[in-house]
């Protein structure tokens, strides 16, 4: 009996996939749920299960080729599921019939490997593209699942126990000079090089959600008036109230005290003020929105994401740390899903943790405003006619300037200021 795998269903705002990885050929046989394939498109990869246990019969489309919802993708020859061919003879990864093992022991086949570890979506992707052995390599993740970063420092790991090389050794005949072998200095996970020697090259298509992202960043420049404003802020209290209840704090509520959730908090007071900050703009109207789902920019291995957090007004502090934790597992993973990735009516990004003191960040669209977060560096500032050392934040706020004028933006970023200098006020909502 022959199983079809066929395309999941896609949002509304989203037309097609593309084919970006096969895991199983045809002929390997497949577990009930085991990832078949990724699909990329322009928001998230999705992971294709198998739907039934068998063999894998053919491959429909190929790595690379554009499919629609419902769209068949491969064939599963459910019947074959666990029955070895006539004589003990098992099918092999190609399709032909191999002998099975017997056991040293016993006189019986060897029972299966042991299953390999998780892997997510890019990690899974480099241990192909590297030919590596994904069993060897440790997980971080729930359950030992391992993320890209695991395969990045396995591989470093590695790298720094191989034995130091002699620079005035001889080169053996036959290997490549020094100054010959410039190219492995490039992503050795890409395509091919090309170039002249001493100056490669690589030529590397853009991904579909890297190339969804410049199609925002200008439109978002061409289609809005798009002006910033700027202000500092001393986080002497903020500090000081995270490092007295840092503690107490994770033992309540098992997750870290982090600096987000004190400017989430302080971004929905001064959109309640300001509620233009809040609104999008719709052709010839305002949209005013009367909740506020701010996106959270986390870096992923495939590129900058905004994931949603819903109704931070409703939310405590400890709620919205543990969603931002949330969030950069699954960012880490590659398993956001469309519907934490859709919405937003503001939006918040900190450069600050790549180590940068100023910035002016680009607008998600629809959104009218997206505050901008940075280093926190001390700093000689004047206080009472007396110059201190503080440790300061810069603030930047890029607005939509078609409905927000510099007055609302300047006080809403001044707003901002004045709640992390005292975070009393948002207890006494003054």
């Amino acid at each position: 009996m022959s199983t079809e795998v066929r395309v999941p269903a896609l949002p509304e705002s989203v037309a097609d996939a593309t084919v970006l990885t096969w895991y199983k050929q045809p002929g390997e046989p497949v577990s009930k749920d085991e990832t078949l394939v990724d699909l990329e498109t322009d928001k998230v990869v999705l992971e294709v299960p198998a739907p039934e246990s068998g063999v894998l019969a053919e491959h429909k489309v190929k790595e690379g080729e554009i499919v629609e919802a419902d769209a068949l993708l491969a064939t599963i020859d459910a019947a074959a599921a666990g029955q070895p061919a006539a004589g003990g003879k098992v099918p092999s990864a190609d399709g032909s019939r191999a002998p099975a093992e017997p056991s040293a022991v016993s006189g019986t086949p060897e029972p299966a490997a042991e299953a390999q570890r998780p892997l997510a979506p890019a990690a899974r992707r480099l241990v192909k593209e590297l030919g590596l052995e994904g069993e060897a390599i440790p997980g971080s993740g729930r359950g030992g699942r391992v993320h890209k970063a695991d395969v990045m420092a396995w591989l470093d790991e590695r790298e720094t126990q191989a034995p130091p090389v002699d620079p005035e050794a001889p080169t053996p005949m036959g290997a490549p000079a020094a100054d010959a072998t410039a190219q492995a200095e490039l992503d050795a996970s890409l395509p091919a090089l090309s170039g002249d020697a001493g100056r490669p090259e690589q030529r590397v298509p853009m991904t579909r959600m890297r190339a969804r992202i410049a199609e925002r960043l200008v439109e978002a420049q061409q289609h809005s008036a798009m002006l910033t404003t700027f202000n500092e802020v001393d986080m002497s209290a903020v500090l000081a109230l995270r490092s007295h209840y840092k503690d107490r704090f994770e033992q309540s509520h098992g997750v870290r005290l982090g600096f987000m959730s004190f400017f989430v908090k302080a971004s929905v007071e001064a959109l309640q003020r300001y509620p233009v900050v809040n609104a999008s703009v719709d052709e010839g109207d305002i949209i005013y929105h009367g909740y506020y789902d701010i996106g959270i920019a986390v870096s992923s291995p495939r590129g900058l994401v905004v994931p949603i957090l819903r109704n931070c007004d409703q939310l405590a502090m400890a709620d919205i740390e543990r969603g931002i934790v949330d969030f950069g597992t699954k960012a880490k993973d590659g398993t956001l899903s469309f519907e934490e990735l859709t919405g937003g009516t503001f939006s918040i990004t900190n450069g600050g943790v790549f180590g940068s003191l100023l910035s002016t960040p680009i607008l998600n669209p629809p959104q009218s405003a997206i505050l901008g977060m940075h280093k926190i560096q001390e700093r000689p500032i004047a206080v009472d006619g007396q110059v201190v050392v503080r440790p300061m934040m810069y603030l930047a706020l890029s607005y939509d300037h078609r409905i927000i004028d510099g007055r609302e933006a300047v006080q809403f970023l001044v707003t901002v200021k004045e709640t992390l200098e005292d975070p009393a006020r948002l207890l006494l909502r003054i």
